[in-house]
Parts: structure tokens; C-alpha cells; sequence
């Protein structure tokens, strides 16, 4: 009874008393969103701040120690490089020859470095006997820059106090309008020095995001700006609409270098966080309305839209565990009816892509597999070795030495060679191998003549295709009766706007025989008959497999004798060759 009396006297409020609650709640909670924004903008402020000291200090730390290697180095080999004493103008005149020898080996040895600390270093030797100043890397200078620097180095050479001013002290200086740093090594009369923009110095640091107006530069020690643009400290004092109490002011981080009288200055601009702290009130608001109106939009749709689409989730899932077919047909809404149809199909093209794709490496994997087996010829190992055990025997001495070194020399090709594409130049550099293998073999019995320019040996095809072709046209067109004359000619062709590299092969043999030319110009795969024929059929295969259809393979007898073979190679995409790297790069990690 007296619960039904408490009840009774409970105390009802209209909705106007909820709608209050409601938006003190909503200020209340938009309140405490705003407080802990800025504390949180405040902290990753400070986390974002040290990381960039961190992040400049790492940077110094490796440019110290690559500024102090180098001036030691160059140090060093002004002291005791027996190199550089043959550059002394006196020595010169002397041993020309010993000149040029030291000064081709200074010039290795400083690429080397710059290949370790990249082209943006410069290296240089200056004489002030000469007035002369040579590069000893490749320069990433102009040459109006590369003359100016010569001649602020007489006047830099002539100071007396050159070695306290230049010597572990990397210093800026102005060329062309540009600012570069550099160290001068003096000994003597002889000065190595290292050049290096300050643009380039700079350049890693540039790529840290510092906010919309901050920047990265380098800064003498009168502050005066060295890498360019300039105008980038100028244009980052200009700023719009922002929010001191969120943002604040910007922060600097300075570090000086080690040998050197610069600074790195790196100028954070934190403009991103006001911007982020108004775009969350406004998406906090939002969402209070937009709650508001959900609440009413999902339960009236709830029984005509949740349900179905649960349904659908639910069939989804059972199609995905199982084969099973399932009926989508049932939901009373059209576009889920149709995207299930839609979805059923997808998976059944996935699952028959999955069975071709499958079916085709298992067909690349088959003709991997007999081009290995191709690449292994111990008959042609034991005849190489019977013609040095004879040569032996007639103490042919040099001819034995050639002979080793060219059987040395086929095998390693052979066994070293896992790509898919090399240059025609390294081909045909193993096709003659093979050919004065056989000279060696038949005494002579054939000659051969090989044409093309520098520019097309530099194309590409699969290996060991010409070596196919080669050694067939020697197997079976060689005779003690007639010289046999082979001739290779090469050619690059354009085919819509892509290179296509053709090969001929000739020969002046009895050519292909009726049967075997009918059946190769018609594409039908030849009768092997105790392992002959492989070669060629293997090569055709893995054509077709690597140029997907592509390739060209063009067979036919000439008018006056002999066989001729026609290949029609386009070159590799830019994509084909990263795709090869990538899987060569994957096969090693699964070894």
C-alpha cells in the first residue's frame, strides 16, 4: 500500500525539464571536450617538439660525422698518397704517364667517396703552381659556378691564414648567388677541398612536415640565411584567422654544427591544432543534432530497413563459410536482392580466376622447369673436356689455356644466369664463347659474322635464345665437305611507339627440312625423338610465356641454301622489370 502512495506522489516534470538537462548536459560535455583538447594539444605539442629536437639532433650528429670523415680524409691523402705527389707539376713534366695513372686513381677513389655520401658532395684538387683546379667526382655544379669558385680560390690560397680559416672548418661562401659549404685542405702548394650546397645540406630536414608556415634553413653566425628560398621566413610571418590560447607562439629549434660556424634553424608552425579544435566543437555539435534526429529516423526505419539488411549480412556470411546457394530474391528490398545476384556472381568469377590463375603458374613453373633442364648439357661438358685432354696429348699448351677459360667461362653464364631478361650484348658475348668452342671442336668448319651497333646490344631479351638457335644451326648444318657460313645481324624497330628488337640467324646449311619447316611456320609443336628438338620448343614456350603472345618467332629456308630465323623481341616494360625484381627479391626472404 505504501508503494503504490509513493508512486502515486512522484513528482512528473514536463519536457521542457528534460530538454534543459539535455542541453546542460550537451555544455557540459562540450566544456570538457574543449579543456581536454587543449590539454591534449598542449602535451602533443610538447611530444612533437621533442621529437624534432631528437630528430635534428640525429641529423647533425651523422653530418658532424661525415664532415669530420671527409676532412680527414682528404687530410690524409695530402700526407701520405703517393698519388698526389705525381700531380706535382715537376713530376709531370718527367713521368706523363705516372701523372695520368695517379690522377685516374685519385679520381676513382674520390667517386667511391661520393658514392658513399652522395652526388651532392663535390671534390676538387687545386694547385696554386698551376693556377689550375680539377674535379676529382662528378659535379653537381654549374660550370659559370665551377669558374667562379676557381677564382675566389686564388684569393682564398694566397691568404696566409687559409689553414686556421678553412682547415675543420667547413665555411659558407656565395658563387653564383648561391651559398655552398666548403672545407679546404692545405699542404704545401696542394689543396683538396669538398664543396657541398647548402640547399643539398639542408634537404633532408625539408621533408619533415613543420606545420603549413614553418620551414627549415640554414643560418650563419650572423644570421644571415643561407639555403634558398630566402623569402620563406618572410612569407611565414604573414598568417590568417587563428586562435593565440590554442595555437601559441612558434616554436624554434636551433643546432649548430660541430666544425662548422652554421646552424640548422627548424621554424614549427602548429597552425593545425586551433584548426582541429574547432573542427571537433563543430563535429560535437553536429553530432548532438544529428543524434537527435537519428533517434526518430532509426526507429521508424528499423523494422523496414535494419531487418533486411540484417538478413543480408547473415546471408553474406553463410554464402562466404559455404558453397550452399542461398536466396536473396526474398528481401523486400530491391537493390539488396540485386546486389546479393550481384555478389553470388562475383564470387563465382573470383573463384574461376583463382583456378586460372592457378593453372597458368603452374604452366609458367612447367616451362621454368624444362628451361632448367635445358641449361644442364654434360655432353657438351665431356666434349669440351676430351678436346683439352687432347690438346694435352699434342702439348697445345696455349690452346688448352683458351680453352679452359672459354669452357670456364659458358658454364658460369650459364649457371649464374637467373634472370628473365639481360642485355643483348652479354648474349652475344656468350654466343661467341660457344662458337670458338666449336671452332675448337670441328677445326674450322664454319665461320661466323656477327652485326649490330653499340646502341641495340644494350636492348633486352630472355637468355640463352640465341644460344638455342645458335647451337642448333651447328648441330645440323656443319659438314667436312662445305665451309659453313653463320651470320647474326641485329636491329631495333619501332612498333606503335615501342621498341622491338629483331634478330636474324642464318646460315648456309641444307636449311630445315620440308616436314619440320611446314610444321614450325604453322606453330604445331614438334615429335620429340630422343631428346631432340627440346631446345627449340622450350625457347618457343617460354617466348609465348614471357612476351604473352607477343613475341614473333619467323622460320623459313633462303632462296640459295640454308636456314633463316626471324625474331621479333619487344622490349620489356618499366613494369615487367620491377615485377621481376620483386619476385626475385621475394624468392630469396622464402630461401
Amino acid at each position: 500500500m505504501d508503494r503504490v502512495i509513493k508512486h502515486t506522489h512522484r513528482r512528473s516534470h514536463p519536457i521542457r525539464h528534460y530538454v534543459k538537462i539535455t542541453l546542460l548536459i550537451t555544455i557540459s560535455a562540450l566544456l570538457l571536450d574543449l579543456a581536454i583538447s587543449m590539454a591534449s594539444i598542449s602535451i602533443v605539442k610538447q611530444q612533437s617538439t621533442r621529437y624534432l629536437q631528437d630528430t635534428a639532433d640525429l641529423y647533425l650528429t651523422r653530418i658532424n660525422h661525415d664532415f669530420d670523415y671527409i676532412n680527414h680524409y682528404m687530410g690524409w691523402t695530402l700526407a701520405n698518397d703517393d698519388n698526389i705527389e705525381a700531380l706535382v707539376p715537376k713530376r709531370q713534366d718527367v713521368n706523363y704517364d705516372e701523372f695520368l695513372a695517379a690522377n685516374d686513381n685519385l679520381r676513382k677513389r674520390y667517386t667511391e667517396l661520393q658514392k658513399n655520401y652522395g652526388p651532392a658532395y663535390n671534390f676538387f684538387y687545386y694547385s696554386s703552381d698551376e693556377k689550375l683546379l680539377r674535379n676529382y667526382a662528378p659535379m653537381s655544379i654549374t660550370y659559370p659556378e665551377y669558374q667562379e669558385l676557381g677564382q675566389q680560390l686564388v684569393s682564398y690560397t694566397s691568404d696566409p691564414n687559409v689553414y686556421d680559416k678553412f682547415y675543420s672548418n667547413w665555411t659558407p661562401i656565395l658563387i653564383q648567388d648561391k651559398y655552398y659549404i666548403i672545407n679546404i685542405v692545405p699542404y704545401h702548394e696542394q689543396y683538396l677541398m669538398c664543396l657541398i650546397s647548402a640547399d643539398d645540406l639542408i634537404a633532408p630536414l625539408r621533408q619533415i612536415n613543420l606545420g603549413k608556415n614553418g620551414f627549415s634553413t640554414l643560418v650563419d653566425q650572423d644570421g644571415r640565411i643561407l639555403s634558398s628560398p630566402a623569402a620563406d621566413m618572410e612569407q611565414s610571418r604573414e598568417s590568417g584567422f587563428s586562435f593565440p590560447f590554442i595555437s601559441g607562439p612558434r616554436t624554434t629549434v636551433s643546432k649548430a654544427f660541430t666544425d662548422s660556424t652554421i646552424n640548422v634553424k627548424m621554424f614549427i608552425e602548429f597552425g593545425a591544432f586551433e584548426k582541429i579544435m574547432v573542427a571537433q566543437l563543430l563535429i560535437l555539435l553536429l553530432f548532438v543534432l544529428v543524434a537527435s534526429s537519428l533517434i526518430i529516423v532509426v526507429m521508424y526505419f528499423k523494422g523496414r530497413v535494419l531487418k533486411p539488411i540484417q538478413q543480408f549480412s547473415k546471408n553474406l556470411s553463410k554464402m562466404a563459410e559455404s558453397s550452399e546457394p542461398l536466396d536473396f530474391t526474398s528481401s523486400p528490398i530491391i537493390e539488396l536482392s540485386e546486389a546479393g545476384l550481384q555478389y553470388r556472381n562475383l564470387i563465382e568469377q573470383m573463384k574461376q580466376i583463382k583456378i586460372d590463375m592457378y593453372e597458368q603458374e603452374l604452366s609458367k613453373q612447367q616451362v621454368q622447369l624444362e628451361y632448367m633442364k635445358m641449361q644442364i648439357r654434360p655432353h657438351f661438358f665431356l666434349n669440351c673436356l676430351t678436346n683439352i685432354y687432347s690438346m694435352a696429348q699434342m702439348q697445345m699448351h696455349k690452346e688448352i689455356e683458351y680453352m679452359a677459360l672459354s669452357t670456364s667461362s659458358y658454364f658460369r653464364y650459364i649457371f649464374q644466369n637467373n634472370d628473365h631478361f639481360v642485355r643483348l650484348g652479354d648474349e652475344i658475348e656468350h654466343v661467341t664463347t660457344y662458337l670458338e668452342i666449336q671452332k675448337h671442336r670441328y677445326r674450322n668448319a664454319f665461320s661466323y659474322d656477327i652485326k649490330g651497333s653499340d646502341a641495340v646490344r644494350e636492348m633486352l631479351l630472355p637468355p640463352l635464345v640465341l644460344q638455342t638457335f645458335i647451337e642448333n644451326a651447328v648441330k645440323y648444318a656443319v659438314s667436312r665437305d662445305n665451309k659453313l657460313q653463320i651470320q647474326l645481324q641485329l636491329e631495333q624497330k619501332m612498333d606503335s611507339s615501342r621498341r622491338v628488337l629483331k634478330i636474324v640467324i642464318e646460315d648456309s646449311g641444307p636449311g630445315f627440312p620440308a616436314e619440320i619447316l611446314e610444321q614450325l611456320q604453322a606453330g604445331q609443336p614438334l615429335e620429340m625423338l630422343q631428346g631432340h628438338r627440346i631446345g627449340i620448343m622450350n625457347t618457343l614456350k617460354r617466348l609465348e610465356s614471357l612476351y604473352d603472345g607477343e613475341a614473333r618467332v619467323v622460320f623459313s629456308n633462303r632462296r640459295y641454301g640454308g636456314a633463316c630465323i626471324q625474331l621479333f623481341l619487344p622490349q620489356p616494360l618499366q613494369a615487367q622489370l620491377e615485377g621481376e625484381g620483386r619476385y626475385k627479391h621475394e624468392c630469396i626472404a622464402s630461401g
